[in-house]
């Protein structure tokens, strides 16, 4: 899929190097198609990561999709160049008017808070209200996935007592469902968490349904039944090193923090990950594109939510 981004956002030209299709404004401007309109609530510090990670999987079918970041004026950046944010980024305000085909709220490190305390809730709420009029399909991740489930459905967050970190194998309750379609029977998948959703707090709510789970990591995967929610408690999107990198950062923080499970080759932390999640994990992300956006959003985008 050419991916359409901004000509000079700092992804390009990591992911063109990885020989993935992007397409700059300029060029899109010449051919005569309505992109989805695809828009990135990104929550996470370090947001040129994140960025390429979720361009990375949004980068392979045929569909042409244009990307907009948004983040939250409530709350200032501190691991982000404010020019990079003031270039790329816009605000709720800027786009409360618009229609978008699909969405994507990333996660955030703010799990041992209570959603009430993080200081950009109230603003959060709005925009997650928000896209029930204006945004065909939600994809929700990790953090952004338990807030939504919270404000949507009153599905609480539970305490961990510990650092859930590594690559677990899940199974999928529903494998005939278009979210997994090409899925193999049980898949790997990484998660990096403190809290965790409970699974009979889901099948309690009858309009969820619960999707997938891990005998070690929980649920897994949920959507509403309109399909216009999906909710991902793990990280689909992650590459080959971020658990290393998460890791390594919280034992220089001095953090009780155990090495990611299934992750290092014998559990040594020297030792070079072996990725066991990607195929699936961009998978996951081109099912949703496809199945839950483009074949579904009505091609009048104003008309989302009528």
């Amino acid at each position: 899929m050419p991916v359409k981004i901004p000509d000079l956002l700092p992804s390009k030209d990591i992911l063109e190097s990885e020989s993935i299709f992007v397409m700059t404004e300029d060029r899109a401007v010449h051919q005569d198609i309505r992109p989805l309109r695809l828009l990135i609530l990104n929550l996470m510090p370090l947001k040129i990561v994140t960025e390429t990670q979720l361009l990375r999987k949004l980068s392979n079918t045929p569909l042409q999709v244009k990307i907009e970041f948004l983040r939250t004026i409530s709350h200032e950046s501190k691991n982000t160049d404010t020019e990079h944010l003031s270039s790329f980024y816009t605000s709720f305000d800027e786009v409360r008017d618009k229609y978008y085909d699909g969405m994507i709220i990333t996660g955030a490190p703010v799990e041992n808070l209570e959603f009430e305390d993080v200081n950009y809730w109230p603003e959060l709420c709005k925009i997650m209200e928000w896209t029930s009029c204006n945004v065909h399909s939600t994809l929700h991740i990790c953090w952004g996935a338990q807030a939504a489930l919270y404000h949507h459905y009153g599905i609480q967050k539970h305490p961990l007592g510990s650092k859930l970190s590594g690559v677990f194998r899940h199974t999928a309750l529903k494998p005939r469902i278009p979210l997994f379609r090409g899925f193999d029977d049980e898949f790997d998948m990484p998660h990096s968490r403190y809290t965790s959703t409970f699974e009979s707090d889901i099948l309690a709510t009858p309009s969820l349904e619960l999707l997938s789970v891990s005998d070690d990591a929980g649920v897994f995967a949920v959507k509403s039944a309109d399909n216009r929610r999906v909710f991902i408690t793990g990280h689909p999107e992650y590459d080959s090193d971020t658990l290393a990198l998460e890791y390594s950062r919280d034992v220089k923080k001095g953090l009780p923090i155990d090495v990611p499970q299934n992750y290092f080759p014998d559990d040594d932390p020297a030792a070079k990950p072996i990725v066991s999640w990607r195929a699936n994990g961009q998978l996951l992300y081109s099912n949703w594109l496809n199945y839950y956006v483009y074949q579904e959003t009505p091609y009048d985008i104003s008309l989302i939510g009528a």
